[in-house]
């Protein structure tokens, strides 16, 4: 494999990376996987590509918007719509998961019938700047994507461990009940794990969207791809979605240059299985707290 497909595997990983600590963070701050993430990222670049060409917005400041959107949807989508379920149900899990698939299609709709339904070109925020690493050459677009993907990771690795919500988090994933009982905010810290999500996954969305061009049918390959480098990376370190996130994009990227692109959606599924049966818990495994 050249060089060049590797700088598209890292690229790639990154952004699967990003989506998939979203899902990390509300899981760990409310047991809950998140699938409208995802589309909460497509409806951030969407938005931010549309406001460029259709209304002549500057880069910076539709950027900007497109990610505080992002993070108002997920704010939402606990307040108005998870919260009062797991209230009303006493913490179940299904009848709140079908509520985010739910918003899933829901924004999705919403960002066709807003933005328009055909393929957005993304806009480079940095068109004029790349770097040659001997036979492989990234451009400015991949070296903010990894640059914005270690701030985040290392942002959310010392917000939990130096952080008094941060600490918290970690001991809401950890158990939940036992964290409400010794009267921890458990609400805030979901609220502020929400939050962060929709702040992480909307940045991700303008960063690989100004790259790849952005629909409003991306929310939901978005969605499954997050979701799967989480399962492959496990909750055991904040890094760990990173890791599978990388791990899934040299999946993506090796099966069609060796097999052909017909066989992508068969290995991908194939993954999934293998990680479902052989290791539900992903590649790192949080250590039982005694």
């Amino acid at each position: 494999m050249s060089a060049q497909l590797w700088v598209s595997v890292v690229q790639i990983g990154c952004f699967f990376g990003m989506v998939a600590l979203g899902y990390y963070l509300v899981l760990e701050g409310a047991d809950l996987f998140n699938f409208a993430l995802g589309p909460f990222a497509m409806f951030s670049g969407l938005s931010a590509s549309w406001l460029m060409a259709e209304h002549g917005w500057p880069l910076g400041l539709a950027a900007v918007l497109g990610i505080v959107i992002a993070a108002a949807l997920a704010v939402l989508t606990e307040v108005a719509l998870v919260r009062p379920i797991d209230a009303r149900t006493d913490g179940g899990e299904l009848p709140s998961l079908i509520a985010v698939v739910a918003v899933l299609f829901a924004v999705e709709q919403l960002a066709g019938t807003l933005f328009g339904r055909q393929l957005r070109p993304g806009r480079s925020w940095l068109p004029d700047t790349s770097l040659d690493l001997g036979p492989a050459t990234v451009d400015g677009q991949t070296l903010i994507l990894i640059g914005c993907t270690i701030v985040s990771f290392t942002g959310v690795w010392l917000w939990t461990r130096r952080s008094k919500y941060g600490r918290i988090l970690r001991a809401v994933g950890g158990n939940r009940e036992a964290a409400r009982t010794l009267g921890m905010p458990v609400g805030r810290v979901r609220l502020v794990a929400f939050a962060l999500a929709g702040l992480i996954v909307g940045l991700a969305g303008q960063l690989f969207s100004a790259k790849a061009g952005v629909s409003f049918q991306s929310g939901f390959g978005w969605a499954l791809s997050g979701f799967l480098a989480l399962v492959i990376g496990g909750t055991g370190s904040v890094w760990a979605p990173l890791v599978g996130g990388l791990l899934l994009a040299l999946a993506q990227t090796l099966v069609p240059y060796y097999l052909g692109s017909a066989s992508l959606d068969y290995a991908v599924l194939a993954i999934a299985i293998l990680f479902f049966a052989l290791r539900p818990n992903g590649l790192f495994v949080r250590k039982v707290r005694v």
